[in-house]
């Protein structure tokens, strides 16, 4: 069996730790630049707030019933989220940490007493004491339907508790009869569209197709999730892909106008690339480097530019694709107002595969730089040690006008507690 654990509405979870006084009104956490809803707490949802809504439409609602809203303050909800896998660890033989607020627990040959429902309220009601943190289980005999059973506890918590297992046949194709296609995970708003003009409404619906019809337009991905669905699994634990290629943009609140301000954006979102190609160890042989106008502007054409460098070795350092990236930033930059720019590493293969050069021998020095600055990052924060580039007096502030503390990231925002 295996079970997905979720965290329910996990941003603004993270933020009502901190502010039990805010229990039972209307949350929203805000994406970068404060743009629109990211996370709603349920009586954020119970008023009419949709996810994904830009912050002045749904503003007034907030207002009207007493509610509030966050920035997006991605450092406490990195570490809280550490602290809920850390937690998870001990409850499951095995662990695949999915997304930032999801993993996916292994139950084979584990048979806990009285029962795996017993044993996942219990592990609900430990996480949510240790760290403040509600979750939802769905437990299931594959992946697919893990995701399937978690999202009948969390759409259902007054007769689930939070907690949902599938474990006959009987409530698998209830499970499903009611699970729309558009919900199914694995299947995108393309496909979706496509099978609800064949018809296919439910999840149960997609389980009815013919095999070589699912094989034949959906590929063998399809077919795999068909029979995850049925009851035979096909996904473990282990079969974890690595991205092929890693991306990150920002839109800016205030336009960029030279290019210094532009060169230390890109330097950040290179080091962000950096880290992430690293975590899962990997090394890049291209960078990609675009800058853009605001398309919305009026009476102005919008102005585009990209360009691409293969690099020479490939690499995870830093240090070596930010110096590609600044080539080719001088290259395509001209004068115009930038309103966002990003990077993308591609052309990835794992860093166990050793390339052998004689013009660019492997180089041991920056591997060890690196794993050092990812562990001082990693143990005090993003951003403690960081390139030159990345100069203060340049980095661009994103809008964040209602950023919480970094309660437990940063010591100057540690929690003070005065007994009278």
């Amino acid at each position: 069996m295996f079970a997905l654990v979720d965290a329910n509405n996990f941003y603004v979870s993270c933020e009502l730790v901190f502010r039990p006084d805010l229990r039972g009104k209307p949350v929203v956490v805000l994406s970068n630049n404060d743009g629109c809803v990211i996370s709603r707490s349920d009586e954020a949802k119970a008023i009419g707030i949709p996810m994904g809504a830009p912050f002045f439409e749904i503003k007034h609602l907030l207002d009207l019933h007493d509610g509030t809203y966050f920035s997006a303050n991605f450092a406490l909800y990195g570490d809280m989220s550490r602290r809920v896998m850390t937690l998870l660890q001990e409850w499951a033989p095995a662990i695949e940490i999915y997304s930032v607020d999801e993993a996916f627990l292994d139950f084979h040959g584990f048979h806990p007493l009285p029962s795996l429902r017993e044993y996942a309220l219990e592990m609900k009601q430990t996480i949510f004491r240790s760290s403040g943190i509600p979750i939802s289980i769905g437990i299931a005999p594959t992946k697919a339907l893990a995701k399937v059973a978690n999202k009948v506890a969390k759409k259902f918590p007054a007769q689930t508790n939070g907690v949902h297992v599938i474990d006959d046949e009987r409530k698998r194709v209830k499970a499903l009869k009611w699970l729309p296609i558009e919900d199914v995970w694995g299947i995108g708003q393309r496909w979706s569209e496509r099978l609800q003009k064949k018809g296919i409404k439910t999840a149960f619906d997609f389980t009815e197709l013919p095999d070589d019809w699912v094989r034949k337009h959906m590929t063998i991905v399809g077919l795999r999730l068909k029979k995850e669905l049925l009851g035979e699994s096909c996904l473990t634990l282990e079969e974890i892909e690595h991205k092929q290629s890693i991306s990150v943009s920002r839109s800016f609140h205030d336009e960029l106008h030279t290019f210094d301000e532009v060169y230390e954006r890109v330097v950040t979102f290179i080091s962000l690339g950096a880290e992430k190609l690293r975590k899962q160890k990997s090394v890049a042989g291209m960078v990609l480097v675009y800058i853009r106008s605001n398309p919305f502007r009026e009476k102005e054409r919008p102005f585009f530019k990209q360009g691409v460098a293969k690099l020479a070795h490939r690499t995870s350092s830093t240090i070596e694709l930010v110096k590609y990236a600044k080539l080719i930033l001088h290259k395509i930059y001209e004068p115009f107002p930038v309103k966002k720019a990003g990077i993308v590493l591609l052309d990835l293969i794992s860093s166990d595969v050793e390339e052998l050069s004689f013009f660019h021998p492997h180089q041991e020095k920056h591997n060890k730089l690196m794993e050092t600055l990812d562990k001082l990052n990693d143990k005090y924060g993003s951003g403690t040690l960081r390139i030159a580039a990345q100069e203060g007096s340049l980095r661009h502030h994103v809008l964040q006008q209602k950023l919480s503390p970094c309660y437990t990231t940063r010591w100057e925002d540690i929690l003070v507690v005065k007994a009278k």
